[in-house]
């Protein structure tokens, strides 16, 4: 049977998953909210078609009659996934090729634990609106997987970065900070990681719930750090986070401290490309790659580190 994936949410993680494929032949297609966005679609190899959270076009339902593997990665709103609320019946029936759904979460569903560790087993304490909704999402989508038989993979994302979204460009543009919040740390997650994760997980038709996520939870302020070093310029000046000037949704990154562990995944064979914010920064810098087009996610406090 042809492989072929269909990607609500074709955002930046959706563009780095297209861009990682292993085989040219593999189709993808994917939304976005407007037709502003075809051609950067495309340019990544993803056929795109528009879903505003409305009634899917007759072309969506095309395409889902022929999907192989969902991927999902729209934020939920107060009334729930707003997939399965458009398309649970179109899922069970209309889909008969379908057999694997991944759902592309966030590590903000644990809140906070005061800095220590978590893992999949961990109990979730979300803080915020936003994570309270993804928490109500995760539990709809393993609640259709097991009435449905599929394997569902939740993939709980930590802070994404990557080309276009990284630590240089924020030096860069003038717009980084060193925000100092004593024991404060937050782990990360590069694009191709998320993008490996996801074929890796894929490939196998595994279900489960895993955190993607890197080795080194850090303060934010040391990535600038080390970031303005490798460009060999000076950092900002530090800044007490206490006193500095932030949106309420920055801030609110900072009312949840953990270190989030990998190790589940680990343990179905994938292999981390960038297992440290270190590596990859170093990677990025030598090769050029850090340029490219940003694009705001509210799953990343490295963009504001």
């Amino acid at each position: 049977m042809t492989t072929r994936f269909f990607i609500f949410g074709a955002g930046y993680s959706g563009k780095a998953f297209a861009a990682a494929r292993p085989d040219p032949a593999v189709r993808i297609a994917g939304t976005t909210r407007t037709p502003q966005k075809f051609d950067a679609l495309r340019a990544t190899g993803i056929e795109p078609l528009v879903f505003d959270g409305g009634a899917p076009s007759a072309a969506i339902a095309t395409e889902l009659a022929k999907t192989t593997h969902l991927i999902v990665s729209i934020a939920p709103d107060e009334s729930g996934d707003p997939v399965l609320n458009r398309l649970q019946d179109t899922i069970v029936r209309a889909m008969p090729k379908l057999g694997w759904i991944g759902y592309l979460s966030t590590v903000g569903v644990y809140g906070d634990h005061g800095g220590g560790w978590v893992d999949e087993t961990s109990e979730c304490r979300p803080v915020s609106r936003r994570s309270v909704m993804r928490v109500a999402a995760e539990k709809q989508w393993l609640r259709f997987g097991e009435a449905s038989g599929l394997p569902v993979a939740i993939l709980r994302l930590s802070g994404i970065y990557g080309p276009g979204r990284n630590a240089f460009v924020n030096l860069t543009k003038g717009t980084a900070k060193r925000l100092v919040k004593p024991g404060q740390v937050f782990n990360r997650i590069h694009a191709d990681d998320i993008a490996g994760a996801i074929w890796h997980l894929a490939s196998r038709d595994q279900g489960g719930i895993f955190n993607v996520t890197d080795d080194l939870p850090a303060p934010p302020q040391d990535v600038v750090t080390y970031a303005a070093g490798l460009m060999g310029v000076e950092p900002p000046p530090e800044t007490a986070f206490e006193t500095a000037d932030l949106s309420p949704m920055a801030r609110s990154f900072y009312g949840e401290n953990k270190r989030v562990s990998n190790a589940a995944i680990k343990a179905t064979g994938y292999r981390f490309r960038y297992p440290d914010y270190r590596l990859s920064l170093v990677a990025m810098w030598a090769a050029g790659t850090w340029k490219g087009e940003g694009e705001s996610d509210a799953r990343s406090p490295m963009k504001r580190s």
